[in-house]
């Protein structure tokens, strides 16, 4: 049954968001697991009801018209609280939310990220996961806007009052190096120093971490090559192209290249990072906390305990927090 004309709805509302972030009607169709057609009626009930065009569709991907632009702020904020009355409404009963929107670095979806929603699942019987996985700025980028629930991603060391925080991983960074090129004896920066440095883009929170940890210990090595992928990296590095700083999470995340990489403790001042796992304060009760201590063992269990049985000197620097 269709929606009365001149009624501005949630559904049509989320058709709107989605259709302005993915640019496409086709594109918001597969997000939303709706068809284009349904997409389409939606997206011209609510620019009825509004009187005004949201979208300029003739030109791709769609832009958003004036009106658009100006509804789209209004849009988020009364998605977001209509999402914020079930959650507040559902933390009475956990097992009865509707949908729970979970952001995780890419760094967990192959291991983690599965074994975490399988877990969930049997306790939210009734619930729907919408997952966005993606680098650590996006992920808080897309909690700022109330688009996700709940992020796990790199602490950004700047926690905002309205986010509650719980820490999960520290883990220091190390050097991969192609196997057989640095020696055990003689100045191990220094060899570093005479191969190209392949460099983890600076787009990324975690590349401007280790650019800036580089400048402060006045580095400058050769960069030719600056990539977003820790499969393209270590590809590079497995051929001989260079080295790079990475986190052992980079490392066990492209294990096929292991047995052509040397990995090694840093040769200069450590440098860590931490993981941890974000929401909003007071929306989703002890959900948060609960889904930490669930995020625990299995990191322990996939990343402390994989990695240091390769590589034992990380032991005690690589821990569950």
């Amino acid at each position: 049954m269709g929606q009365p004309p001149g009624r501005i709805t949630l559904w049509g509302i989320e058709v709107f968001l989605a259709s302005a972030e993915e640019g496409t009607l086709s594109a918001a169709a597969r997000r939303l697991g709706a068809s284009v057609s349904a997409v389409s009626q939606q997206l011209a009930t609510l620019e009825s009801a509004l009187g005004a065009a949201l979208l300029e569709r003739s030109v791709r991907p769609m832009a958003l018209t004036p009106e658009g632009a100006m509804f789209l702020r209004r849009a988020h904020v009364i998605l977001s609280e209509a999402h914020q009355a079930r959650a507040e409404i559902a933390a009475r009963d956990l097992a009865a939310l509707p949908l729970l929107r979970l952001g995780m670095i890419e760094d967990f979806e192959a291991d983690v990220t599965p074994r975490l929603l399988s877990d969930m699942a049997g306790e939210l019987t009734r619930s729907r996961f919408h997952l966005e996985t993606g680098p650590s700025h996006r992920l808080l980028g897309l909690l700022d806007a109330r688009t996700l629930d709940v992020a796990v991603a790199a602490d950004p060391g700047q926690t905002a009052a309205a986010l509650e925080i719980h820490p999960l991983l520290e883990e220091p960074f190390v050097v991969a190096a192609p196997r057989g090129r640095i020696g055990g004896r003689g100045d191990v920066l220094a060899q570093l120093m005479d191969l190209p440095f392949v460099q983890y883009t600076q787009r990324h929170q975690m590349g401007r971490q280790i650019a800036a940890h580089l400048n402060d210990q006045a580095l400058r090595p050769t960069c030719r090559f600056e990539l977003d992928s820790y499969h393209a990296i270590m590809a590079m590095v497995a051929g001989g192209a260079g080295w790079t700083i990475l986190t052992p999470l980079g490392w066990l995340h492209a294990r096929r290249f292991h047995d052509a990489v040397t990995v090694m403790d840093l040769p200069l001042a450590p440098l860590t990072r931490r993981i941890v796992l974000s929401a909003r304060t007071g929306i989703m009760g002890d959900m948060p906390a609960r889904m930490a201590a669930r995020l625990r063992p299995l990191l322990q269990e996939i990343v402390v305990d994989t990695v240091t049985a390769e590589l034992p000197w990380l032991g005690g620097r690589l821990r569950v927090l």
